[in-house]
Parts: C-alpha cells; sequence; structure tokens
C-alpha cells in the first residue's frame, strides 16, 4: 500500500510567482501578436476574451500567493 504524499508546501510561493509571471508573459505576446498581424475581428476578440481569462487567472494566483505567505508565517515555513 502506498504512503499519501505528505503537503509539501514549501515551495508554492515560488511555483505560483512562476506561474503569474508566465501567464503576464502570453499576455504581452498575444497583444504583440493582435498588434503586429493582420487578423480579423474575430480572432482579435478571441485573444482579447482569452487575455481576460488569463488577467482572472493571475487575480486568483496572487491570492493564493497571500494565502501561501499566510500560511508559511503561520507555520514558519522558509
Amino acid at each position: 500500500m502506498n504512503k499519501p504524499n505528505r503537503d509539501d508546501r514549501s515551495n508554492n510561493v515560488e511555483r505560483l510567482e512562476q506561474m503569474v509571471q508566465n501567464t503576464e508573459q502570453n499576455i504581452s505576446e498575444a497583444n504583440e501578436t493582435a498588434a503586429n498581424t493582420e487578423l480579423t475581428a474575430s480572432q482579435k476578440e478571441q485573444i482579447k476574451e482569452k487575455n481576460q481569462h488569463r488577467q482572472e487567472s493571475i487575480e486568483q494566483f496572487q491570492n493564493e500567493i497571500q494565502e501561501e505567505k499566510a500560511y508559511r508565517e503561520g507555520n514558519d515555513l522558509q
């Protein structure tokens, strides 16, 4: 029988911060694509919608980062 994995939260803040950076990069690249190519109005709208979802994800990641930092402080994890 396998042992359940311990809840290892030691790198969650760093992992989430990397996810924020990656998502911000995706937004930037999508904006460049929309600005520098001849896309249809529909394609530009799709990019806009995806970027809105990406921004919502960033906000959720930032909330999780705050929760993880609070957990670290409360449990003296570094």
